[in-house]
């Protein structure tokens, strides 16, 4: 098919790395031992629903007498042009990974979360409906973030040290805040949309199309969204009875909210996408974003690191050499051309690099013995109103159906990004779990 008719049928994605990163390309380069482009990478959405890459790009922007370089890389048949798109996807990939580190796990979830749990705290009472239908989303978030900035984020911490951004690692995570982070954009269903994943349809169950309907992240999130959805509006429809003029009347609810926007926001306070609660639904839908953040979108991005990136090769955190075509006249080109081996190894992390990522991926991947699951037991507050139990427990079936639904799907061979040689089977939004590295569980809160 022609390009056109690609984009017409959206059978294209791209990995675009490229507006974000430029701006840190050169002064990452200062640093010792990484380096880093401005990527984008292309893809085919084949006739089986899995991706293929295309084509990567790399570039390297303008500085002094130097002019902008800039290759795109594609797979190959020759021996040197298949050791250059390994090359390429290992930076592509450090690339990936720090992204998701900084901004789709730390920034989204953890660091994101903060707001709430503090204004909930400053204005809510405890005795608050929607202080205890929220409590158990906050438990250990907080001492866990602490101990993030302690040894994760810190400065020549874990990620300072084996991610490719080195020092500007944070500075790049609020740099993606600044540009790209609302709150309305972090429900699940706007979420795909914004990224082109999913366009509504009223038709369609859930209310939206996905654009790759074997989309494991998506197929399987929406059935929890939904469920969330479902048993938030049962609680606040209870202790809200009608409709508008209490939600907007109550004090602390605004106070809370007020607090979120303008204080823990500031710098955002003033952006028209931000929720008004003035009704029912603007409330259902602003407390089932947050437990989505808290539960199922940190669960997906997080209890999955050790299986996926616990093999370097496979995620590699770094990238510590330039791309040997960059600069054909140095020496770099000759090893490459001698022992393109050699230049790939060199090029991912270190023995050490690698082997202290490997340690805190499988820490941040394991469940704790005292974890909580999401509708696994009721709160207590919870438990002693009869309505409250009965959707509660309403709630807890449709997680143990979306079990058995998962279950289904991962030994459907007809889905090619669940199910073959080599390939993990999604689990990631199963919501229960033993302790330990599992691959599946979702907490109620970001514990870990």
């Amino acid at each position: 098919m022609t390009l056109d008719e690609a984009i017409k049928r959206k059978k294209l994605f791209i990995l675009d790395y490229h507006d974000l990163l430029l701006p840190y390309v050169h002064k990452v380069r200062e640093l010792k031992g990484t380096t880093l482009y401005g990527s984008r990478t292309l893809f085919m959405l084949t006739h089986d629903e899995t991706l293929r890459p295309l084509a990567i790009e790399l570039t390297r922007p303008p500085k002094d007498d130097n002019p902008m370089w800039r290759q795109v890389f594609t797979p190959a048949w020759d021996s040197t042009g298949c050791w250059l798109w390994r090359l390429a996807k290992a930076h592509v990939t450090a690339h990936d990974v720090g992204f998701h580190q900084l901004v789709v796990h730390w920034l989204r979830t953890h660091c994101c979360t903060e707001p709430y749990i503090i204004a909930a705290n400053r204005q809510l009472s405890s005795m608050h409906p929607i202080y205890r239908l929220l409590l158990p989303h906050f438990r250990y978030t907080m001492d866990i973030n602490a101990l993030a900035r302690l040894f994760l984020i810190n400065a020549d911490g874990i990620i300072e040290s084996t991610f490719s951004p080195g020092k500007y690692s944070m500075e790049i995570s609020s740099a993606y805040y600044h540009q790209y982070w609302r709150f309305d954009m972090e429900a699940l269903p706007a979420d795909l949309i914004r990224r082109g994943m999913a366009v509504e349809d009223p038709t369609a169950k859930h209310g939206l199309k996905l654009t790759i309907e074997d989309y494991p992240f998506a197929s399987d999130g929406l059935i929890l969204w939904d469920a969330l959805k479902i048993w938030v509006s049962d609680y606040v429809n209870h202790f809200y009875p009608s409709e508008g003029s209490p939600v907007e009347s109550d004090q602390e609810l605004q106070a809370w909210w007020d607090e979120v926007r303008t204080k823990g926001h500031g710098d955002k306070k003033n952006e028209p996408w931000w929720p008004v609660l003035k009704t029912k639904d603007d409330l259902i839908q602003v407390v089932t974003t947050i437990i989505w953040v808290t539960s199922g979108h940190h669960a997906a991005v997080n209890f999955g690191q050790y299986h996926y990136g616990g093999y370097f090769p496979n995620r590699p955190t770094i990238t510590r050499t330039n791309m040997p075509t960059e600069e054909p006249w140095k020496d770099e080109m000759k090893l490459f051309m001698d022992k393109p081996e050699d230049a790939l190894l060199r090029c991912f992390p270190s023995p050490f690099q690698a082997t202290k990522v490997m340690v805190i991926l499988d820490v941040l991947s394991n469940h704790s013995v005292d974890e909580e699951y999401i509708g696994d037991v009721s709160e207590k507050a919870w438990s002693d109103d009869p309505v409250i139990k009965a959707a509660f427990e309403r709630f807890s079936g449709r997680l143990k159906e979306l079990e058995g639904i998962i279950d289904e799907r991962n030994s459907n061979t007809n889905l090619k990004n669940r199910t073959g040689a080599g390939v993990v089977p999604y689990e990631l939004l199963k919501p229960f779990s033993k302790p330990g590295v599992t691959g599946r569980g979702v907490p109620y809160s970001i514990s870990i």
